[in-house]
């Protein structure tokens, strides 16, 4: 009855338990305090009709009305701390989907296998993607420790809001930008693949076909445009088509797998031997072997480094801190064996790497499969399978970065904060944030069609500027020993935790300075690294940025288990 009545007293038992029961536990505690409080305040307010039992002030302070119910409602708040606006539509199913077609493994490594090449061959090809894979997978357990602590659709800039202690602030706002400006080169990276795809088809087909960058653009364009309208205006359709998506993905790898490793025997064409494939390493970069293979886990980390996709929707997926673990264990687990199974496949079904360095398509992977399967008909049907879920990749990293930049204009970190932080009610979506992410995309299209060599030095630095916003979060949670964070449903306990985190963050800030070295030896205007410019650029933007808004930026507001406001299924 005490704890029932005097909020402080909650408080302090609540704290007391903090330290020794899961976060679920926490709150069914506070929970069941609520509901003795409700039951106590119905039989004083009883009581007092029948005038047996006269109640004190203390105890009419906690009657609560229909009135005040309904207001608690109106108000529910997510773990963000803001008002839940958008619906719960996505589940795990959907979440897999969508996890499985947006960081779709296999046709990222497919798409940069021309580049990947270089580093050590066809074994360079394989390794280094196993050891990229290792190192995201912790990465990835500490970035789902953290959404399932904190389920928030800001993911990163909030979590390094929170880790951050008195420096939360600038760790948030600089986590958050980088965060954006990720996602958003992203949208904008697998925009431009899946438009050289689609010319790269035809171009099989058309022998006399010289493919022009405007033709791309053009591709481009439309396809960016066709996913921005499919995220503004089928929001509720959204889960359902990630479930396709992610059908098309698992049936597309199957599928293209079978090919290459059956279709060289039925075109009596011979297989790539055992040694080529896993022992024959070949150093084009003019870099030492070792160091040509630290360097070619780029290619690795651009297919695999997507562990914060699912994150962002942490605020449309009910009880996200249970379901967005789960997912993201899914994404990383089918995305390792799918893509290492697709590269032993291909490399071996590939007769003349030669050919398709040279190949005038400006999708590799078309003369790849024109070499396995024995045709070009047989080409374009394995290119139209990576081709459709790529495509349907395209809405989820829309809809990420949509959300990412809405996260921020509604804590007033983006310029025009009231503008682009409305959700629409009609759409039930960030519709304003949904259309900067398009405007943003074509104007970096804008830029392929005057320098490939420009756009490519932007969605180069893909991989640096999110593991960047990962370590802003990841560190200082280690740093504060792991104490500003209270557990989740997945939680690595003890010095697992530890040791994970701190092998993560010390992969990030390695691994960030390798990859800013130049591809190969010597170097050129044409092929330098641009990543370490392109990110300076932009830190240095939201450095100019912060200097403006620190004096009236808040950022997250952190929503404590005592919080009776909290929306149903926020946790």
């Amino acid at each position: 009855r005490g704890v029932a009545l005097d909020p402080g007293i909650r408080l302090e038992v609540l704290e007391v338990f903090k330290s020794c029961l899961p976060y679920r536990q926490l709150v069914e505690i506070d929970s069941f305090c609520r509901l003795a409080c409700v039951v106590h305040n119905i039989r004083v307010a009883m009581m007092d009709e029948k005038s047996t039992v006269p109640s004190t002030t203390h105890e009419k302070a906690f009657v609560l009305s229909s009135n005040d119910d309904a207001a608690l409602s109106d108000a529910a708040l997510n773990v963000s701390g803001h008002k839940q606006e958008l619906q719960r539509n996505f589940g795990l199913l959907s979440l897999c989907g969508l996890g499985i077609t947006s960081g779709n493994v296999w046709f990222a490594l497919g798409g940069s296998l021309n580049v990947a090449i270089f580093n050590g061959g066809p074994p360079g090809v394989i390794y280094e993607f196993i050891a990229a894979s290792v190192f995201y997978w912790l990465v990835a357990a500490s970035i789902a420790e953290l959404a399932s602590a904190i389920p928030s659709a800001g993911g990163v800039y909030h979590w390094a809001t929170l880790t951050g202690g008195r420096y939360g602030r600038a760790c948030g706002w600089f986590a958050g930008w980088w965060n954006v400006f990720a996602w958003l080169l992203a949208l904008a990276s697998i925009t431009q693949i899946v438009a050289a795809q689609a010319t790269s088809m035809y171009a099989v087909m058309h022998d006399d076909f010289e493919t022009q960058q405007w033709h791309v653009f053009v591709a481009y364009i439309i396809i960016t445009w066709i996913t921005v309208l499919i995220v503004l205006y089928l929001n509720r359709a959204l889960p359902p088509i990630e479930i396709i998506s992610g059908f098309f993905v698992v049936a597309g790898v199957f599928i293209t797998i079978l090919v290459c490793a059956i279709m060289p025997h039925v075109n009596q064409q011979p297989y790539a031997t055992n040694y080529s494939v896993w022992r024959d390493w070949q150093n084009a970069t003019g870099y030492p072997s070792g160091f040509a293979f630290l360097a070619g886990m780029l290619n690795g980390a651009y297919a695999v480094g997507t562990p914060d996709l699912l994150t962002h929707l942490a605020e449309e997926v009910p009880h996200p801190s249970r379901t967005i673990p789960k997912a993201i264990l899914f994404q990383f687990v089918f995305g390792f064996f799918s893509g290492l199974f697709y590269l032993i496949a291909i490399l071996y079904g590939v007769s003349s790497f030669d050919d398709v360095l040279a190949s005038l398509y400006l999708f590799p992977l078309a003369e790849i499969y024109r070499q396995a399967a024995g045709s070009k008909a047989g080409s374009v049907g394995l290119v139209f399978l990576a081709f459709l879920p790529a495509l349907l990749s395209c809405i989820g990293c829309c809809v990420t970065a949509s959300r990412v930049f809405w996260t921020l204009a509604r804590d007033g970190a983006t310029p025009c904060s009231r503008f682009f932080s409305n959700v629409d009610r009609s759409t039930h979506n960030p519709f304003r944030a949904i259309m900067f992410s398009g405007v943003f995309v074509t104007v970096l299209g804008c830029i392929y069609v005057g320098s490939k060599t420009a756009f490519s030095a932007f969605v180069g630095s893909f991989v640096i500027l999110t593991t960047l916003s990962y370590v802003t979060a990841i560190l200082p949670h280690l740093l504060s020993g792991r104490k500003n964070v209270v557990p989740g449903w997945f939680w690595m306990k003890g010095l697992r935790g530890f040791v994970v985190n701190g092998i993560a963050c010390a992969y990030i800030i390695v691994f960030n300075v390798i990859f800013c070295f130049p591809f190969s030896l010597p170097v050129d205007a044409a092929h330098m690294n641009y990543a370490s410019l392109i990110t300076g650029g932009l830190s240095l933007f939201m450095l100019v940025f912060w200097f403006i808004r620190q004096g009236t930026y808040v950022g997250p507001r952190k929503v404590v288990l005592d919080a009776h406001v909290l929306a149903k299924d926020a946790l």
